[in-house]
């Protein structure tokens, strides 16, 4: 199953956070908390403007955001938890 996000969408494939954390200690399940960041999958064609314009994407496949903790919605695509976000509900696009 392949999704196509519409309009200013994006489907994000979340980052898991390590499971150890800077100084060694091995975190178990109930301590982790839901990644914030993840890999941009696809990226709708634009939202579309009261002009009748669509204005293009600020994000494009293979980018790395940061997201609020509780935006969008969770969908499985091939087995992998993915999420479908507004590009306005981004934060950030992390670099280097």
């Amino acid at each position: 199953m392949a999704v196509k996000p519409l309009e200013d969408r994006v489907l994000v494939k979340p980052i898991e956070q390590e499971e150890k954390t800077a100084s060694g200690i091995y975190l178990p399940e109930s301590a982790k908390e839901r990644p914030v960041k993840g890999k941009v999958v696809a990226v709708g064609p634009g939202k579309r403007l009261d002009n009748g314009q669509v204005a293009k994407p600020g994000v494009k496949v293979g980018d790395t955001v940061v997201y609020g903790k509780y935006s969008g919605s969770e969908i499985e695509v091939k087995g992998a938890e993915h999420l479908i976000l507004r590009e306005s509900e981004l934060l950030g696009v992390i670099e280097g």
